[in-house]
C-alpha cells in the first residue's frame, strides 16, 4: 500500500501497511477484544472457586505475560532497526546491499506492527483488569511506551539513569515531574475528589507533566487512575520490600526526589473525618514531604477544600 494512502489509517493500520506482508493482520478491534476476553474468561472461571482469593494475582500474571511478549518483540525490532542503520551507513549501491537493506527494513516494520498489536491486547486486558479488580495494573519490570491511545509507564530507575546520561532516551523523565505520595487509607470519595483537583491543577500548571508515584493502594492508585484518564505518563518508583525490607518506602521516596520534581503533592491521611479521626498520618508521605523541602523543592499538602 502506498504511503500516500495511509493518511486516514490508525497508527496500527499504518504500521501494518508498512510491513508489506501479504497475509492479513488482525483488526485492531479484534486484538482489543482478544485481550479483554482473556482476562474476562480467566476471572469468570475463578469466581466461587478455591482460587477466587488469588484472582488479582492471576490477572497480574496474565498481564505480565502480555508485557513479556511485548518486550521480546521490542528487542527484535530494536535489533532490526540497528541493522537498518548499519546497512544504510555502509550502503555501497550494489544489488546485494539493496536486498539486505530491504529485508532488514521489512523485519523492522513487521516487528513494529506486531509490537503495537500486542500492546493493544495488553492495554485492553489492563482496562478489563481494572474494571474487575478495581486496581490499576503496572509492569513490575521495564516500561510501557506511549501509544496512540495510552500513556507511558516508566520505571523510576530507568528515568533516573536517563536523566543522568542523556535527555534523548525514550525513558527520559523530562523537566516537569510531579511526584505524589499518599496514604493507603485515603481511598474515599472525599480523597478522590481532592486528589483529582490537585492533579488537574498540576497538569494545568505543567502541561508536559509526568506523574511520579509508587502505585501503592489507596491514594496513589487513585492518582494512577487519574493519569490513565488524562493520558499522562507515569514514572513508577516501586517499593522493593524484597531488597530493602522496611526501608523500601523511604528508598522509593529517594528515587522520586532524585527525579527533581517541580512539585511534590502529599496526602498523609484520609480527608474523611470519620475514618481519619483514629488514624496516624502515613509516615512515608510525611518523609517524602520533609525530603522535598530539604532539597528546596515545592511541596503541597492536599487538604480539605476550603469553604466559600
Amino acid at each position: 500500500m502506498s504511503l500516500l494512502l495511509t493518511a486516514d489509517l490508525s497508527s496500527y493500520e499504518a504500521l501494518c501497511a508498512a510491513a508489506g506482508d501479504e497475509r492479513p493482520h488482525p483488526e485492531q478491534a479484534e486484538l482489543e477484544h482478544l485481550g479483554s476476553a482473556v482476562l474476562t474468561e480467566a476471572m469468570d472461571v475463578l469466581i466461587n472457586t478455591a482460587l477466587e482469593d488469588h484472582r488479582a494475582t492471576i490477572g497480574e500474571g496474565l498481564l505480565g505475560a502480555f508485557h513479556s511478549i511485548a518486550l521480546r518483540i521490542e528487542r527484535e525490532h530494536d535489533r532490526a532497526a540497528d541493522e537498518v542503520k548499519r546497512l544504510t551507513r555502509d550502503f555501497a549501491g550494489g544489488e546485494i546491499d539493496d536486498v539486505e537493506l530491504q529485508e532488514a527494513t521489512k523485519r523492522m516494520h513487521a516487528a513494529a506492527a506486531a509490537l503495537t498489536g500486542i500492546e493493544l491486547m495488553r492495554e485492553a486486558a489492563s482496562e478489563t483488569y481494572t474494571v474487575i479488580t478495581g486496581d490499576v495494573w503496572s509492569p513490575w519490570k521495564g516500561s510501557t511506551k506511549r501509544t496512540a491511545s495510552t500513556a507511558a509507564q516508566l520505571d523510576a530507575r530507568e528515568a533516573i539513569r536517563s536523566r543522568k546520561a542523556t535527555r534523548h532516551a525514550a525513558s527520559n523523565p523530562g523537566d516537569q515531574v510531579v511526584a505524589f505520595r499518599g496514604s493507603p487509607m485515603a481511598d474515599t470519595a472525599e480523597d478522590a475528589g481532592r486528589i483529582f483537583d490537585a492533579l488537574n491543577w498540576s497538569l494545568k500548571t505543567w502541561p508536559q507533566m509526568k506523574l511520579a508515584t509508587t502505585g501503592l493502594k489507596g491514594a496513589e492508585r487513585i492518582a494512577l487512575s487519574w493519569a490513565k484518564q488524562k493520558n499522562v505518563d507515569v514514572i513508577l518508583a516501586r517499593t522493593d520490600f524484597n531488597r530493602f525490607g522496611k526501608a523500601a518506602p523511604f528508598r522509593a521516596n529517594d528515587q522520586m526526589i532524585e527525579l527533581e520534581p517541580v512539585c511534590l503533592l502529599t496526602l498523609p491521611n484520609t480527608l474523611n473525618t470519620q475514618r481519619g479521626a483514629d488514624l496516624q498520618p502515613f509516615g512515608p508521605a510525611m518523609n517524602a514531604g520533609q525530603k522535598a523541602e530539604e532539597k528546596g523543592y515545592r511541596h503541597q499538602v492536599i487538604r480539605v477544600r476550603a469553604l466559600a
